[in-house]
């Protein structure tokens, strides 16, 4: 995708001040808690693009600096917002400023060595070993130069280990890491969590790898670097599976909706339509039970305890789904959660996000210039806010390279 035209031609010799007086905004225009924070985003596609939304939304300011083609999720469409934009690419780059570099270049790099001695963070997500080949090692380079740096590196598999510097996606580490195979049903085999999860919990490392070395350096008054990778990440999400394996040696199977661990913590049939029910105690069962007038169940020696429920886990759930054919989901869910027993209906994503609770919770943005799912993270003092819609492809260029002719 080309530059712009209203990017800037850089010369080849930028001379002292690459940057104009606006490289960076004056922190008073922000409120957040992140206020005067400077970050650098040189990552594509999720996890880094991700973790640098969160900054912004909270107030840093955060310029995503992109190659002349831009980030492929520019391109991940249809839908697209406009030409060159896809919804995808809006979802986790708001708030930001638009840099478009040629990092292979001298004269560019130049520009973004210029805009490191004021940025408090670096985010890039490349194969390891690129920014050291552009001369930008954080080790060799980076950490010399400007100290109090925090660098964050985002990968597939990390700098050591025997799969180091290989390439990485989400679905390739479901795969590798266990997730695939403890998701899905004897029909549809081991099976792809429908949203990118290893991406979205490395975003989230990420973001949290930052935040720790930020309160670290109030101390040392030194940055250090943050790793997270997606290899990591979706190992650290075997929870409980990887615990029952290690105590029991059984390898864990596929359970469709189904906890390994708690029978009754699963998806069921309703009259129109289907709810998931968290009964994860005594009392919450009993409860359910003489909610769907079905007290007997707990009377019953095949379902007394949580561990006879998981030996009779199917005649279990027969028992139920023949119980629930006469409640509808909504009033059942409601009356289930008045009682103190968690069940909710299986919304599609629209209905997930026309919830009433997510107007409350702003948790769904509506604005004539950018939609998109509110902030997870509610803070009492010093709140944050989805910033501007998303940047054009080095749509701030000009505002931040000092032109050849001035």
């Amino acid at each position: 995708m080309p530059a712009p035209k209203e990017t800037p031609q850089l010369s080849k010799d930028l001379g002292a001040s690459p940057l104009t007086a606006e490289a960076w905004l004056d922190p008073s225009a922000s409120t957040g808690a992140l206020a005067g924070l400077r970050v650098l985003d040189l990552s594509r596609v999720l996890a880094g693009p991700l973790c640098a939304q969160m900054l912004a939304d909270h107030g840093a300011d955060v310029i995503k600096v992109e190659s002349p083609q831009g980030d492929e999720t520019r391109l991940l469409g249809p839908p697209f917002i406009e030409p060159g934009q896809a919804a995808y690419f809006s979802a986790i780059n708001r708030g930001k400023r638009g840099l478009s570099l040629d990092l292979g270049k001298p004269a560019e790099r130049a520009v973004l060595e210029a805009l490191l001695k004021d940025a408090d963070v670096l985010i890039e997500n490349f194969l390891p070993g690129t920014m050291a080949k552009w001369g930008l090692g954080y080790e060799e380079v980076l950490s010399k130069k400007f100290p109090q740096l925090i660098y964050c590196s985002i990968s597939g598999f990390g700098a050591t280990g025997p799969l180091a510097n290989l390439p990485g996606y989400d679905a390739v580490l479901q795969a590798m890491c266990g997730l695939m195979s403890v998701n899905g049903d004897q029909q549809s085999g081991p099976t792809r969590i429908g949203v990118p999860v290893v991406d979205q919990v490395t975003g989230y490392n990420a973001f949290s790898g930052i935040m720790m070395a930020l309160w670290s350096r109030t101390r040392t008054l030194q940055g250090q670097r943050v790793e997270a990778t997606l290899f990591d990440s979706a190992l650290s999400l075997l929870i409980p599976h990887a615990a029952n394996w290690m105590t029991s040696g059984n390898t864990p199977a596929l359970t469709g909706s189904a906890h390994p661990n708690i029978p009754t913590y699963n998806r069921f049939e309703v009259g129109d339509g289907q709810i998931f029910l968290g009964i994860v105690n005594e009392g919450q069962f009993k409860k359910f039970c003489k909610h769907i007038h079905r007290e007997d169940l707990v009377a019953n020696p095949l379902f007394d305890s949580n561990a006879s429920r998981m030996t009779n886990r199917d005649a279990l759930r027969r028992e139920m789904e023949e119980a629930l054919k006469g409640f509808s989901r909504a009033e059942l869910c409601k009356d289930l959660m008045a009682i103190g027993v968690a069940a909710g209906p299986v919304h599609t994503v629209p209905e997930a996000l026309q919830q009433p609770h997510a107007a409350a919770r702003n948790m769904f943005i509506q604005r004539p210039d950018y939609q998109g799912v509110g902030l997870p993270i509610k803070l009492s003092k010093t709140p944050g806010k989805a910033g501007s819609r998303p940047p054009r492809l080095g749509e701030h260029n000009s505002k931040i390279i000092q032109s050849p002719e001035s």
